[in-house]
């Protein structure tokens, strides 16, 4: 009898970095935001958080409030669909009700990346298939990792940020986790 053929390779890393954009132009959007940051945690570790943006709204109703926009980098064991859930959870905890499309929300938490992961939904898409388009989630996103690439294209933050059109993008606070 044989003995067991050993493998050189190691266990796989059952850790993930997902990056996650955030925003809110509803009730008190900083707040929110600060609070959401903490409830992602729940979920894993969270190993960056953005600078803080007013925005412009895109699309959906006229008439809306200037979004706070921000992206944090989580590193977690969820699978994606589970993160997905999660962030829906929250989500709806902290208020928002879906109804209309691009509406105004107190808190909107989209999975943009989720390591190399490529995925055509539904119920989830991957990479978030509009990141590589919005200058609200490239610049958050560009302050935690610049050369993250897009898994499909190879195009980098940095290079679809600079091909995006910014004019409605002002960035503000570094420590605006901090309350005052």
């Amino acid at each position: 009898m044989s003995a067991p053929a050993l493998s050189d390779s190691a266990p796989s890393d059952p850790y993930v970095d997902a990056y996650i954009a955030l925003g809110a132009n509803l009730g008190r959007p900083l707040e929110t935001l600060r609070w959401a940051v903490t409830e992602v945690g729940l979920l894993g570790e969270v190993r960056g958080v953005s600078k803080l943006y007013r925005t412009a709204p895109v699309g959906g109703p006229p008439g809306q409030p200037d979004y706070l926009n921000a992206a944090l980098c989580l590193r977690t064991r969820l699978p994606p669909l589970e993160l997905l859930a999660a962030l829906h959870d929250a989500e709806a905890r902290a208020g928002r009700e879906r109804r209309e499309r691009w509406e105004a929300r107190v808190l909107d938490l989209d999975l943009i990346l989720y390591g190399h992961r490529v995925e055509a939904g539904p119920p989830l898409t991957l990479p978030h298939p509009r990141a590589w388009e919005r200058a609200f989630v490239l610049a958050p996103l560009s302050d935690l990792n610049a050369g993250l690439a897009h898994p499909q294209t190879g195009e980098t933050v940095r290079q679809a940020l600079a091909r995006t059109d910014g004019s409605g993008l002002q960035a503000g606070a570094t420590d605006w986790l901090r309350s005052s």
